[in-house]
């Protein structure tokens, strides 16, 4: 792990507790060093041998975890800030303002066109498997079929394993909740790597085309945010993809908001939904928003909104294979007549409960499931793939054996299709079946997902066991599916078996009610997504844009209400516990209430370290070396002050650029205005994945160690601070909603030093808090 990640080589529980990834925030824990310029440093390391240990009590869940970092998403008010603000020409604004809404264009020209391949890629892949696998059942070469169908799902599935163990590791699952935690402040190593980008977007078609009950919608989100951050960070040196251009750029909080483009994009380029993109971003990914960002957001949508239609507009004249023809609504439904009476409601009502209660025992199995599956994972790739081969072969014996058991349906008389099906995606599979009847169940499995929630969506004739069948089916296969080493999202497969369950529903309550079935299974679909993804506003908008149906929309969000309510009381939502399970230290927008009993003063532990405004380049040397600290306040004594006071906060990373510049003097004096002629705040941006300088690059003489530098044109000369006795809710969620990385608590009474201890995120997180006050009660009420 790097240094600046919080390794520390005093106590040997902090080191195992960091290594694991879990704590960013040990920048606050260290010593007072209040005569610091002048002390002898060799005694120092009685003072480090007194830090407390905080981190005992932690419990760390999960596996796979990484090396974790906060973000700075605070604007770092320095003098070298200042001073290019300043110096800045009206063109450069011009070019600045300019570069954001182009880059708004990349990102949903580039997330739009990635969607279109992915659609493209898997409806010919899975759709030529699909043919060859009924060509050879229609000459009754059944046994063979089934080898052909299982090999090539299985073949499909080792690749896509394949590319994750060895190439992206970080590309596995649907990248949501990595996102999210993105966008709250915390930087995972290989997130948003150019190799996590390309596993992504292959993976995810492969995975898809392989069978998998999995969707690629959340992929599609983490590779809208891949794309988004390899244009945040001026490309990748590694792989020769810069632009001098992109230089004001190289700084988390514009990459934060390019970023949250890019998530808006990948929804809208997998469901074709742009204003649900928008509304997804804003209710689900990010935890920071200003109307300037939903602007940019939503052009970014409406740009990937007119490449889709472009492209698909392209494809209709047959020039992509199976893809066929389409257009931006993928499951229309708008041709059904929507009035519905009281018994209609009632029955609306029971089925947000019951999808409420499903969709939380959905999120309490797969959170079973992934914690079993990291354990196996944590063994190395052979078991990966092993893992991925394993469940491809249960999945396809299921899809292709489980239609036996069903019962064969004469083919309609009133439709246009043939019936028995000739094409890869048609709703009347002949299977098993004799001429003139077809498998409503085969119609189901033997289909892509997409094509699958289609039929349940718009086509009739299905019996109650069938769907029974199907839906068990379905919910069970995605939940052991989602946590196996490939791209993986939820949507789709949380979709599927709520159309299923809303259908069968439906039938049920046929006698009384007077909505098509065909609306129950969307409204299955709605609970469902509800229950397990705990969205409201975004999933009514996307489901919305994917269906064509506005007269739907007050039952859809009845449903969603519901079942987010029934499930909110039994677990959190999938994401939720995921982000818990890697061990994201991801802040909630809410306190505990326990936290409300609590006082800022009261979770600050260990002493802590400040610097001078001058100080000396041996001390500043020991510190980086001996801490893995990534901010210091900077305090000004006499002579410099009339009493000592808080100049402000240095990040590890700017004293790291200042002494590789080597702007020393032999005396303790500031360094005045020359300073800028030697440095300017582009020497400070920061580097993209892990490129910034290390401590091992410095170069510095031992004469010049017992020089001064002074520190006042890279503090931050305005931090955020509260006073000692605000209650720990109050500055949580100030914490949070301010996006920062470190906040300084000051004393309520004068006579003290002006800093008693720094916050950070970690000092937030239930985990340390109860560690310090295990008879706090975790529970929540609002």
């Amino acid at each position: 792990m790097d240094k600046e990640d919080g390794v520390n080589n005093h106590g040997a529980e902090v080191q195992d507790i960091e290594s694991n990834g879990l704590l960013d925030g040990k920048e606050e824990i260290g010593m007072h060093w209040s005569e610091f310029s002048d002390r002898n440093m060799s005694n120092t390391q009685p003072l480090l041998a007194k830090r407390t240990n905080i981190t005992s009590q932690i419990a760390i869940v999960g596996a796979n975890l990484c090396p974790i970092e906060s973000l700075d998403y605070e604007i770092f008010e320095n003098e070298l800030f200042k001073q290019d603000w300043r110096s800045r020409k009206k063109v450069q604004i011009v070019q600045y303002v300019i570069l954001k809404w182009g880059f708004a264009l990349l990102i949903g020209l580039g997330t739009g066109v990635v969607g279109f391949f992915n659609s493209v890629a898997v409806e010919n892949i899975a759709g030529s498997k699909l043919l060859m696998t009924t060509s050879l059942m229609t000459k009754n070469k059944y046994f063979e079929a089934f080898l052909l169908y299982a090999g090539i799902n299985m073949g499909l599935a080792a690749a896509a394993a394949a590319l994750c163990a060895f190439i992206a590791p970080a590309a596995a699952g649907s990248g949501i909740p990595e996102v999210k935690a993105y966008l709250n402040g915390v930087d995972a190593h290989s997130i948003l790597a150019p190799s996590t980008l390309f596993v992504k977007i292959f993976g995810s078609i492969l995975g898809v085309s392989a069978g998998f009950v999995v969707g690629k919608e959340g992929p599609m989100v983490h590779t809208g945010a891949c794309i988004a951050s390899l244009l945040g960070q001026g490309g990748s040196r590694k792989y020769g993809l810069t632009w001098k251009g992109f230089r004001y750029f190289k700084n988390d909080r514009d990459r934060r908001d390019m970023i949250t483009c890019g998530a808006a994009a990948g929804v809208a380029g997998a469901f074709r939904a742009p204003v649900g993109g928008v509304l997804f971003a804003l209710e689900e990914a990010a935890s920071w928003w200003r109307s300037a960002l939903l602007w940019r957001t939503f052009f970014t949508t409406a740009v990937v909104a007119i490449v889709l239609r472009a492209l698909i507009q392209f494809c209709g004249t047959g020039k992509c294979g199976l893809f066929g023809k389409g257009g931006l609504i993928m499951y229309d439904v708008s041709a059904y007549k929507v009035s519905y009476s009281g018994a209609d409601l009632v029955a609306v009502l029971i089925l947000g409960t019951v999808g409420g209660i499903l969709g939380s025992i959905y999120n309490y199995l797969v959170d079973k499931v992934v914690r079993t599956y990291s354990i196996i994972n944590e063994k190395g790739a052979a078991f990966k793939i092993l893992l991925v081969i394993t469940i491809s072969l249960l999945t396809s014996c299921c899809y292709y054996f489980l239609p036996w058991v069903a019962p064969c349906t004469p083919c309609p008389t009133n439709i246009t299709t043939s019936c028995p099906s000739v094409d890869e995606s048609g709703q009347y599979k002949r299977f098993q079946c004799p001429p003139g009847y077809y498998n409503a169940l085969a119609s189901l499995f033997l289909n892509t997902n997409d094509d699958a929630i289609r039929i349940l969506l718009t086509s009739g004739g299905f019996h109650v066991f069938s769907l029974f069948i199907f839906f068990l089916a379905v919910f069970f296969l995605g939940i052991i599916t989602y946590g196996i080493a490939i791209p993986s999202g939820l949507f789709i497969p949380v979709i599927l078996a709520g159309a299923a369950y809303g259908r069968l529903v439906g039938i049920i309550f046929d006698p009384v009610i007077t909505l098509d079935t065909g609306f129950f299974a969307l409204l299955g679909a709605a609970s469902f997504l509800g229950g397990t993804m705990r969205m409201t506003v975004s999933l009514g908008v996307i489901l919305l844009e994917l269906t064509n149906d506005l007269l739907l929309l007050p039952l859809v969000m009845l449903t969603l209400l519901v079942s987010k309510t029934v499930a909110d009381s039994f677990n959190k939502g999938v994401y939720d516990q995921i982000l818990h399970i890697k061990g994201l230290p991801y802040l909630e927008a809410h306190a505990e209430p326990y936290m409300r009993n609590l006082v800022a003063l009261d979770v600050v532990t260990g002493p802590l370290i400040t610097f001078s405004g001058i100080e000396k380049v041996r001390n500043i040397i020991h510190i980086l070396e001996s801490t893995g600290h990534n901010g210091f306040p900077v305090i000004d004594e006499p002579p410099f002050s009339e009493t000592p006071e808080l100049c402000g906060i240095v990040l590890r990373s700017h004293l790291l650029v200042l002494l590789k510049g080597k702007n020393f003097s032999r005396e303790r004096v500031p360094a005045g205005q020359s300073i800028f002629n030697k440095i300017s705040a582009l020497d400070f941006a920061k580097a993209g994945l892990g490129k910034g300088i290390k401590l091992e690059d410095l170069d510095i003489e031992e004469e010049e160690m017992d020089m001064y530098i002074d520190l006042h044109p890279i503090t931050n000369a305005s931090p955020y601070t509260v006073v000692e006795t605000m209650s720990l809710a109050k500055a949580a969620i100030l914490f949070r909603q301010l996006g920062l990385r470190h906040m300084c608590v000051v004393p309520k009474s004068q006579g003290r030093p002006p800093v008693v201890g720094i916050l950070t995120r970690h000092d937030f997180m239930p985990e340390h808090v109860l560690g310090l006050y295990p008879h706090m009660k975790s529970h929540k009420w609002d």
